[in-house]
């Protein structure tokens, strides 16, 4: 069913199936559940306070809580805007988008309160992500309810959840994806959500909550396959945010669990393409959207009702990507014969050398990461030749040269890895584990 609003959405269960479970979480070591009349009056007796705060903007630290859950439609609610934060927040991400009051654990709200200086008058049903910043530093991207709940409703148009349902929300939700595919999807289906107690129980979590779905990025499901650490209960789910490897949708079907790929941006609040059969990196494209292809593959996505409002106070940024209404995604792919859309890549990571040779960066390191069994690694440009950048130290570099010379002599010369660098830190990541590639290329230039 679409909704325009949250609280369309949740009034909607509260009166259609006001006893049907909404959300559990854990209190004390136990499985609480919370049905959907008792979560929409939790709601609106939170929103009331907030209304009557004073405040125009929320800074929310998003720990995935049932009280962090709360206050965020609370505050949509109430009419403030709301920025989703995460632990790595800096006062000039909260001056930029105006905060004027945090919520979090005093650890992390206290160190920024003078920052909380801000005034967002007009910001009402609007919701600020920042990007995961892969290969430019981060914005924040405006979005707004309505543009989420169409995001969703997309989603569970081509993959329905069922009220008997339960989804387990094991991502951050101050990511897009996180959001829309691990908590509002759910919501919007009227099946219960399932508030994953972060990484400390990705162990146990699935084990706690016995889920039938389960939204996740690559680099967690090769985890928690590892450690077959999955329930017997799963029977779908959907990976996104980041390129995954065959062997974990292959290893995921022969468990019998149903697999589907999202593709989309936070920019589009969240997903645009479903995979919807046996081959998982063959997407359907969502209700609301149209998907066309530029002359160099680059894929142009139009979806009025899931686009963002733009870059906030980045008017400049978001006339570079959102032409007449069109966002230019700087993702490449290809349609099949099916009409079916498949992700080749980004065009900003391609490495383009002083010579003009041109490097497609994920297909180039997953040559290198069987080599290099399962070190901490990334390629990168410096001063026109391509370095190998590792986390270890020196004392490696002849093994390293040794395990990459094979992959090397298959790659013409001026494709070859011509510096190795060593750092003594995890390379920098995002939350959903792709590699923040400028931040990389800037501390080695740095050091």
């Amino acid at each position: 069913m679409r909704f325009s609003s949250f609280d369309e959405l949740l009034r909607y269960y509260a009166k259609n199936t006001p006893q049907a479970p909404a959300l559990q979480f854990e209190t004390a070591g136990k499985l609480q559940t919370l049905d959907y009349a008792a979560l929409y009056e939790t709601i609106q007796s939170r929103s009331a306070v907030l209304k009557r705060s004073g405040h125009t903007c929320l800074g929310l630290f998003c720990d995935g809580s049932f009280a962090c859950v709360v206050e965020l439609f609370a505050a949509v609610s109430a009419g403030l805007q709301v920025v989703l934060l995460n632990e790595n927040a800096t006062a000039q991400q909260l001056q930029l988008t105006d905060v004027d009051t945090l919520w979090g654990d005093d650890d992390l709200t206290q160190p920024l309160l003078s920052a909380c200086t801000g005034s967002a008058p007009n910001g009402a049903g609007q919701l600020l992500f920042f990007t995961s910043g892969t290969t430019a530093k981060t914005k924040a991207v405006a979005l707004t309810e309505k543009s989420l709940c169409a995001s969703a409703y997309n989603g569970g148009a081509l993959l329905p959840l069922a009220p008997q349902d339960r989804l387990l929300c094991m991502l951050p939700i101050d990511h897009v994806f996180g959001f829309v595919c691990g908590l509002l999807w759910g919501l919007s289906c009227g099946a219960c959500v399932a508030l994953g107690r972060g990484p400390r129980h990705y162990f146990d979590d699935c084990a706690f909550f016995r889920p039938t779905a389960l939204s996740a990025v690559p680099l967690l499901l090769g985890f928690l396959l590892q450690k077959n650490l999955l329930s017997d209960s799963l029977r779908l789910i959907l990976i996104g945010a980041g390129d995954c490897p065959t062997q974990i949708p292959a290893a995921l079907q022969a468990m019998g669990i149903r697999v589907s790929f999202g593709y989309g941006l936070t920019e589009t609040s969240s997903g645009v393409a479903l995979s919807l059969g046996s081959d998982p990196y063959a997407m359907t494209v969502c209700p609301d959207d149209t998907i066309t292809l530029a002359e160099d593959g680059e894929i142009l996505i139009h979806c009025p009702s899931c686009m963002m409002q733009g870059y906030y106070k980045d008017a400049e940024a978001t006339t570079a990507v959102l032409q007449n209404g069109v966002l230019h995604t700087g993702d490449l792919g290809s349609f099949d014969a099916q009409g079916l859309l498949h992700i080749i890549g980004r065009k900003k990571e391609i490495l383009v050398l002083r010579d003009g040779t041109k490097i497609f960066l994920p297909e180039y390191e997953r040559d290198l990461a069987a080599a290099l069994a399962g070190k901490d690694f990334a390629v990168i440009e410096e001063n026109g030749t391509i370095t190998l950048v590792l986390r270890g130290d020196n004392s490696e570099r002849d093994a390293v040269q040794r395990a990459i010379e094979p992959v090397m002599q298959t790659q013409p010369f001026g494709r070859r890895i011509k510096q190795i660098r060593f750092v003594n830190q995890p390379l920098p990541r995002t939350a959903t584990g792709k590699i923040k590639r400028w931040v990389l290329q800037q501390k080695v230039v740095t050091e």
